[in-house]
């Protein structure tokens, strides 16, 4: 499927779920107020954070939908890590304000207990919200986009959220009115929570971190591949929902220039159909001697075809 297709497949995602957010926050909202249910109310504005985070992912696709120009040579598909990155703020923003209007209405001891009909409320919503993650899952999955996987993500914790604020209205009903702000307490905690795995995950992209064991698959493909005779250097980021990769590989110093670009064509096109990598940058060099091949020790991918 065509790239660019995929992120507008992406968009579908995100617009349904600030769709389904506006609905659900506004009517925790209202209720919460209503029924004077501090979980409620938190779930609400976790809800609202849901939203200005879905819309920023929404802005990150759509830019980076914009082809390669001058300035961006490998197009701009980091926009919607940046995106998710800046929503992680906002979103533990409003899960320390959340914090602190529960900590004070606990501290205040607020005796009412919320009207039951809130943690119903809260258990509809919390329905809604596991349906949305299945719905998004299934497309991140399809369309292997990262930041509607976090949206996915985002959203079965929401509905956990919703579970938990129901108990806690339900808790409040048996002589336990404090368990509602407990709740509202759980609520902003697993905000916050949820923000900082973003932003670690969105910051782990951006300085091109790249997992190991990811790293080390790679390394033994370009190793299987025919007339890689030594593999000197493998490095790999990520760049949106894509993976970049350089290589250093040794060939045998006889070949012609046509044949070992041959070679190179074999890597880009066993990176682009196996790891989903969108540039190779292969260097080659000729093979020293007495030098082994870094990878397959054993020799059983020699001469292994695409």
């Amino acid at each position: 499927m065509d790239t660019y297709k995929e992120i507008r497949q992406g968009e579908r995602g995100a617009m349904i779920s600030i769709a389904a957010y506006l609905v659900l926050s506004a009517l925790k909202l209202i209720s919460g107020y209503l029924f004077h249910s501090s979980a409620l109310l938190a779930d609400g504005f976790n809800n609202v954070t849901d939203i200005i985070a879905s819309t920023a992912i929404l802005i990150g696709l759509r830019i980076s939908r914009k082809p390669p120009d001058s300035d961006h040579a490998y197009g701009h598909f980091r926009a919607e890590t940046v995106a998710v990155l800046l929503a992680s703020f906002i979103m533990a923003t409003v899960g320390i304000q959340v914090l602190i209007e529960a900590g004070r209405g606990l501290y205040e001891g607020r005796k009412a207990a919320p009207d039951p009909l809130s943690a119903v409320i809260a258990l509809v919503s919390a329905a809604g919200m596991f349906g949305v993650y299945v719905y998004n899952r299934r497309l991140a999955k399809r369309i292997n986009n990262q930041a509607l996987m976090a949206t996915a993500k985002d959203s079965l914790s929401d509905a956990f959220v919703s579970i938990g604020a129901a108990i806690g209205i339900f808790g409040a009903q048996f002589g336990l009115p404090w368990l509602d702000t407990v709740a509202a307490i759980a609520v902003g905690l697993l905000i916050c929570k949820t923000a900082w795995d973003i932003f670690k995950d969105a910051t782990y992209r951006l300085t091109d971190g790249f997992d190991e064991n990811e790293l080390q698959d790679l390394r033994s493909s370009i190793a299987r591949i025919p007339g890689v005779e030594g593999l000197k250097d493998v490095k790999a980021r990520v760049h949106g929902n894509h993976v970049l990769v350089d290589v250093v590989i040794e060939v045998d110093p006889r070949l012609s220039v046509t044949e070992s670009h041959e070679i190179s064509d074999l890597i880009e096109a066993r990176m682009g159909e196996r790891h989903n990598v969108m540039n190779v940058h292969v260097h080659v060099e000729p093979k020293q001697e007495g030098a082994q091949l870094e990878e397959d020790p054993a020799g059983v991918g020699k001469g292994e075809m695409l």
